[in-house]
């Protein structure tokens, strides 16, 4: 068998430009994109998807070989169509850090922080536990796979070489930020009802027993009754957030 080395341009090309889509998305992923993954592997791991989806998708690269400007350009596009589908999928754990930080704040716990690892910088600890919690379930129930899907179908949404719309990519990242905050607040809601009716009975316990120093024996009892209500709603909440995330992908693969 002979081998055409005259289109071994072309392919190197297409499959840079793969790479920079799978790559891009790969560094903004929830559970690949993190801090703390060595760069290495990221790299790893968008080459095998880039190995993967390219020769589903070679003819969609129309390369031009005879000038290194409209690559470039279309490098550019690829990196762009990346960032966008890997912040969409990143936008759905700030649900979880929202939720957990209304949470924090109703138990007494708004003043406890520490290091969020998916994102390098200081959270509420409920938050970062949600958040990591989140993450092990998107991969314990191959909800990791919608991902890859995603990727898949993205060619159909958003083919090489055509104009995405600023507009468009702007209404995709306002409506992704307002469902997350809305599904947020949501998820805390039970928190919410908890925190009024808790903050009400102190008030009035503080009214009966005025010599009672109704702080020092609130503060314990919000975080301890606050742990009950989460232990007790926790299962649905995480529940709750695993059919959102579905129903995110699923909004990204029109094939389907």
């Amino acid at each position: 068998m002979r081998i055409d080395v005259s289109l071994l341009p072309a392919l190197a090309a297409a499959f840079m430009l793969a790479f920079a889509r799978v790559g891009a998305m790969v560094m903004l992923l929830p559970g690949l994109g993190e801090t703390n993954i060595p760069t290495r592997v990221k790299l790893s791991i968008a080459l095998l998807l880039t190995l993967i989806i390219l020769p589903l998708h070679r003819n969609a690269y129309h390369v031009d070989m005879g000038s290194l400007a409209p690559l470039l350009v279309l490098m550019l596009h690829e990196i762009v169509i990346g960032i966008v589908l890997g912040a969409t999928a990143r936008v759905t754990l700030a649900a979880l850090q929202v939720a957990g930080a209304v949470i924090a704040q109703q138990m007494g716990l708004g003043f406890v922080t520490s290091v969020d690892p998916t994102q390098g910088q200081q959270g509420v600890l409920v938050g970062n536990f949600l958040t990591m919690l989140g993450v092990t379930l998107l991969f314990a129930t191959d909800s990791h796979h919608l991902v890859i899907a995603a990727l898949n179908d993205s060619y159909a949404i958003f083919s090489p070489g055509e104009t995405v719309s600023s507009g468009d990519v702007a209404s995709l990242a306002t409506r992704a930020f307002s469902a997350a905050f809305l599904l947020g607040l949501q998820l805390s809601g039970p928190f919410l009802v908890f925190g009024l009716v808790f903050n009400i009975g102190l008030g009035v316990l503080a009214r009966l027993m005025p010599q009672m120093q109704v702080y020092f024996v609130g503060v314990p009892l919000s975080i301890f009754a606050g742990f009950l209500v989460l232990a007790v709603v926790l299962t649905a909440m995480m529940g709750t957030f695993l059919d959102y995330f579905i129903g995110v992908m699923h909004q990204m693969m029109p094939l389907k």
